[in-house]
């Protein structure tokens, strides 16, 4: 008998976030309605609950201050959905702050501290200089070549083989985007008003410390509770990474490497890849990979590339949940 794909929940970060992201469930299910409650009242911000249910929330929505938080929120919110649904997973994989919701779901640390560790995240790097992220279809070293004589500007996360995101500042990332265009090679520009994943996040004002959890975060670290694949270092979590409080709170500065993350995760065997957040960008990356590509895994995306109408939300959680309860065919056993 062929052993049971192990399932994967994938955790997107900054970039994913889009206004209503998942809101059709609010109220309608019993537990991310509640999860997400919990995360308002945790946060004890007011206007973020406004915020994330209003369809036009303006350009603040992919500030720190709000898309953090909520993409947070969010994430785990999903977890506990599925989870309730019957749907565990055996091992889990976040991009950027989707790592945070991995580790909550991996039992690192609770989703209190999970949400006062944002909060801190969120009084220091609000006040890095301006700046943003690009994502490029190139492979790392032909993009790291175009950089050149350009500051402030670095590969903040490789995603795969010819998927790379330049972060840092706003002019230098406008100069980038021009040398692209006019090469003829793809980019766009990622949801983000903050240079993540680049050192310019290091330049954020000294007033308030991005630490003002360490105490409480020390104490309470514990090592991952199920396998766990760090997009910051670009496989397995260890244990003396899980538990030192310094991994945790520089993730924003530090570079993403999501792509030999996720290609550690299928190398362990056939696998069901989740989408467990807003978006189906990590869908897209997955589905390139040759696992994925041939058949040997699959991937499952739990939202709709956007909110596409009212319900939209809900339809696409229960297409999910009905494809999760379903058998994945043996790849060996078709027939062309």
């Amino acid at each position: 008998m062929t052993a049971r794909p192990q399932t994967v929940f994938l955790f997107p970060g900054q970039g994913a976030q889009h206004p209503r992201m998942a809101a059709d469930l609010y109220g309608e299910n019993e537990t991310f309605t509640a999860t997400m409650d919990k995360a308002f009242t945790v946060l004890d911000d007011p206007a973020l609950r406004k915020v994330w249910l209003q369809t036009d929330p303006g350009p603040l929505f992919h500030d720190i201050t709000r898309a953090q938080p909520l993409l947070l929120s969010v994430n785990y919110a999903l977890a506990r959905t599925l989870m309730a649904a019957g749907q565990y997973p055996d091992a889990v994989l976040g991009h950027s702050v989707g790592e945070i919701a991995a580790a909550v779901v991996a039992e690192i640390f609770d989703f209190a501290d999970a949400l006062a560790l944002l909060a801190d995240f969120v009084r220091h790097y609000r006040h890095a200089p301006a700046g943003g992220m690009l994502a490029v279809a190139a492979d790392p070293d032909s993009v790291r070549a175009r950089l050149t004589g350009l500051d402030n500007v670095v590969i903040g996360a490789v995603n795969g083989p010819r998927q790379v995101l330049v972060c840092g500042g706003r002019a230098e990332l406008r100069a980038v985007q021009q040398r692209f265009v006019a090469e003829a090679v793809t980019c766009a520009e990622v949801n983000a008003l903050q240079p993540f994943h680049s050192p310019l996040m290091n330049q954020a004002s000294s007033a308030v410390q991005p630490d003002g959890h360490r105490p409480r975060l020390s104490a309470r670290l514990r090592g991952p509770q199920m396998p766990m694949y760090s997009g910051y270092l670009g496989g397995p979590l260890d244990l003396e990474h899980a538990i030192d409080p310094d991994f945790w709170l520089t993730q924003p500065a530090k570079p993403v490497l999501f792509g030999p993350a996720l290609r550690a995760v299928l190398a362990t065997g056939p696998c069901t890849l989740v989408e467990t957040g807003p978006g189906q960008s990590l869908s897209a990356l997955a589905r390139r990979t040759s696992a994925v590509a041939s058949g040997e895994s699959r991937c499952v995306a739990v939202l709709p590339p956007r909110r596409l109408a009212p319900g939209a939300d809900i339809a696409s959680l229960t297409a999910a949940l009905d494809r999760l309860s379903t058998s994945p065919i043996d790849a060996s056993s078709r027939k062309d």
